[in-house]
């Protein structure tokens, strides 16, 4: 079989194998491969080989009629080494698909059908249009709850599990969609304190204006090889890194790079991909945080229920100790949105700074004080003042400064963008709306998370009273097109609305347990309220 020169084509494919044959290579003709064809690539001495999807190019900048190029990813699974002879063959169809097509019919799929579309789908045997196929099912048919607990268990098994060998690993979770709910950062230096096993990989952001990792980052390295995480976790008891090189349920990277652009968010697939993440990293119980609000993810109680009860059944079979809390999702947590902003925000709550955001201090001290009442010493309905105990009192800062420099300590932190754009009222009266996507995508087209300093800064929350000309937010930008499209988007719809009154019905969050036998509801104190805002001087 003729053989081509291998070429390395520094582009990034996002989780997606893709390979480039010139139009007038002989074997583009001879075997008939077509452009989107899934094909075969071998080394010639046989001791490699991946599958990607052909792209046919005509610039010879790109790959010559000798040469077969390779994306960033595919090159480096190949081994990473340009100018060797590589051979191609037509990749046989995954017989998975088999299912697909079955789930496409309306089919209810069992655990081995799920293990092996994963399984295909961690061995890039699946191209993103067949992975989208595979999601448009399982959202327009819908899992049933078997189905869920089976396409966890099969991204659980395609990656690496983590094993602290401890009885007690906590974790906690947000399903996202609240700009600036930034709780993780001030819930793992509390519970690390306390002495309690929390090691936190978490994600960088897609849709949002910031990730966990993206807004640590600010502060300390994220990227942590395996061998550094758990280093760190036991001389810390915790850490804040970013999960994508830990190699955890690495199927679920491959599902939401595919998902997100989709805007696909399916109950059934946002459960099992938070839980499977959390077991693979060693979780033996768990916090989730659900926020409802009409531009929360989540959008009234009775789906909240719904997705809980989901949460549980999962979490039960895989035997992971799971706790769900409902909280306010009616509005940004905390001040900022975008990276600095957010870890200004977290500093100042920390540091027990009286500027810092009260809302978000008290939501972090709920999760937090749930955490530790896993701890058997910790008597149940003590864990808040313990936690608050654990932050006024300096412990937590001191314990987030050792994970910063245990990680690796920014030496130059980044400022807030150069450019401002100050948004203000329009009307009088009371602020009795704010809509969390809006201000989500004006901080996005200023520039977060990839320019860090870029983002949002709010003065006012639900129920203040303002006045015409008032300021209700900065945007802030380090590039002006960016900034122009930012401004211009706040100028066509702020995310503010202005009434006459406001009568603050804030739900009260209740926090349920996983075991079906002691399943608990508890009223805890509203996270929101905010008597009197300060205005920041950034």
């Amino acid at each position: 079989m003729s053989t081509l020169t291998l070429r390395h084509v520094a582009i990034d494919t996002y989780k997606e194998n893709v390979a480039y044959l010139h139009r007038d290579c002989k074997l583009y003709h001879s075997e008939g491969f077509q452009a989107l064809n899934k094909i075969e690539i071998h080394t010639h001495d046989g001791d490699a080989s991946i599958i990607a999807v052909l792209n046919v190019v005509d610039d010879d900048c790109i790959t010559t009629p000798d040469e077969l190029g390779l994306c960033e990813q595919a090159f480096e699974q190949l081994g990473g080494k340009a100018g060797i002879p590589v051979r191609i063959a037509h990749a046989k169809v995954p017989g998975s698909l088999k299912a697909v097509h079955r789930k496409i019919a309306g089919d209810r799929l069992g655990f081995e059908d799920y293990r092996a579309i994963a399984r295909d789908i961690a061995a890039n045997r699946y191209s993103k249009i067949e992975i989208a196929a595979f999601l448009v099912a399982c959202t327009e048919i819908g899992l049933e709850r078997d189905e869920v607990l089976h396409l966890t268990r099969s991204m659980i098994e395609t990656g690496k599990r983590l094993d602290w060998g401890e009885p007690l690993v906590v974790d906690k979770h947000c399903i996202g969609g609240i700009p600036g709910n930034r709780t993780t950062m001030l819930v793992v230096p509390i519970v690390a304190a306390h002495g309690m096993l929390v090691p936190k990989t978490s994600s960088r952001a897609i849709t949002s204006p910031a990730g966990t990792a993206d807004t640590m980052e600010v502060l300390s390295q994220v990227e942590l090889s395996p061998d550094q995480l758990h280093k760190i976790v036991r001389a810390e008891r915790a850490c804040l890194a970013w999960g994508g090189t830990a190699g955890l349920a690495p199927v679920d990277d491959i599902l939401i790079s595919v998902e997100r652009p989709l805007l696909m968010d399916s109950p059934g697939q946002l459960v099992a991909s938070i839980l499977a993440k959390k077991l693979a990293a060693g979780a033996t119980h768990l916090i989730i945080d659900i926020p409802i609000g009409p531009t929360a993810k989540v959008r009234s109680r009775s789906s909240a229920l719904v997705l809980r009860k989901l949460f549980e059944y999962v979490g039960d079979h895989l035997g992971l100790n799971l706790e769900v809390v409902l909280t306010d999702g009616r509005q940004p947590v905390g001040r900022g949105i975008g990276p600095v902003l957010e870890a200004r925000d977290v500093m100042q709550v920390l540091e027990n700074d009286p500027l810092a955001p009260i809302d978000l201090r008290e939501k972090s001290l709920q999760l937090a004080g749930r955490i530790l009442e896993f701890d058997p010493d910790v008597r149940g309905g003590r864990g808040y003042a313990l936690a608050r105990d654990i932050l006024e009192s300096g412990r937590a800062l001191t314990k987030m400064q050792a994970i910063i420099d245990a990680q690796g300590r920014n030496s130059g932190p980044p400022g807030v963008g150069r450019f401002c754009h100050e948004v203000a009222a329009t009307e009088s009266g009371h602020i009795t709306a704010i809509d969390n996507r809006q201000l989500a995508h004006i901080a996005r087209l200023a520039g977060a998370p990839m320019d860090k300093g870029a983002g949002v800064d709010l003065h006012k929350k639900l129920g203040d009273s303002v006045e015409v000309g008032e300021l209700l937010y900065c945007i802030y930008a380090e590039f002006p097109a960016d900034f122009e499209f930012a401004r211009d988007s706040a100028q066509q719809n702020s995310g503010f609305t202005t009434g006459d009154s406001y009568v603050d019905k804030v739900p009260r969050i209740h926090t349920y347990t996983a075991s079906r036998a002691c399943s608990l509801v508890k009223s805890m104190q509203s996270l929101i309220h905010i008597s009197e805002p300060t205005r920041l001087q950034v």
